[in-house]
């Protein structure tokens, strides 16, 4: 029986797509700029390749991957460029995140009748705790527990650790507990590896390249879905 339903945050309370799609040009532009390259197809392509292989990888540090960056140049980015460009980066998607707009009612109403909880990938600042979902001190109230794994000795997802943190804190074993995410690497196969049962959000409101499913399991798009939660995985 499901005592609990754990929660992604980007991409599945909160949408940052358009924010991301912007701040990432604007990195690629001032980075171009920066190592005196023109801004065109060979470059944005090999940005993309570097971005892609640290993802995979689960290592979601801007920081890091803009000095890959410099090196397949073979250049040096000067003092400070780097750190400034990564705050101007975060600063800019935690301005333009929004959460979606059913999630306060629905965490409400599934609050009656589950625990809730958090696990969220670092965004791989070098300061601790500064995950944008701090803007949303209103959804505080609504968790139990709250794991940003990548920071504090906690590994990124999809590895296993943070959701077995996760579930030891609310004392439930896999098989009591849903996990809803948008990403079916990090997220959807993540929580299968341990014997959780994931739903994969394919939220209405904004429109991506969706993965194939490589296993059934229930798809939602939007979250008032949860509602009716035993219908949905019957």
């Amino acid at each position: 029986m499901i005592s609990a339903v754990i929660f992604d945050f980007g991409q599945t309370l909160a949408d940052a797509s358009d924010a991301f799609r912007s701040a990432e040009k604007d990195a690629q532009r001032r980075l171009s700029e920066a190592l005196q390259l023109p801004l065109r197809e060979d470059f944005v392509e090999t940005y993309r390749k570097i971005r892609k292989e640290f993802h995979a990888r689960s290592d979601f540090s801007r920081k890091a991957m803009w000095e890959e960056v410099y090196r397949i140049w073979g250049k040096t980015p000067g003092e400070g460029h780097l750190e400034e460009l990564e705050k101007s980066y975060w600063n800019k998607i935690e301005e333009e995140t929004v959460l979606f707009p059913e999630v306060v009612d629905v965490l409400g109403k599934l609050r009656d009748s589950y625990a809730l909880a958090l696990i969220t990938n670092t965004q791989g600042q070098k300061d601790y705790g500064k995950h944008r979902m701090s803007r949303f001190p209103e959804l505080e109230q609504f968790f139990k527990v709250v794991i940003v794994a990548g920071e504090g000795g906690i590994p990124a997802k999809p590895d296993r650790r943070p959701f077995l943190l996760c579930l030891e804190r609310l004392g439930i074993s896999p098989s009591e507990a849903v996990y809803v995410g948008d990403d079916w690497r990090i997220d959807i196969r993540g929580a299968m590896n341990i014997g959780m049962q994931p739903i994969w959000l394919q939220h209405r409101s904004f429109r991506r390249n969706w993965p194939e499913a490589e296993a059934p399991v229930p798809t939602i798009d939007g979250l008032e879905k949860l509602l009716e939660l035993e219908t949905l995985l019957s």
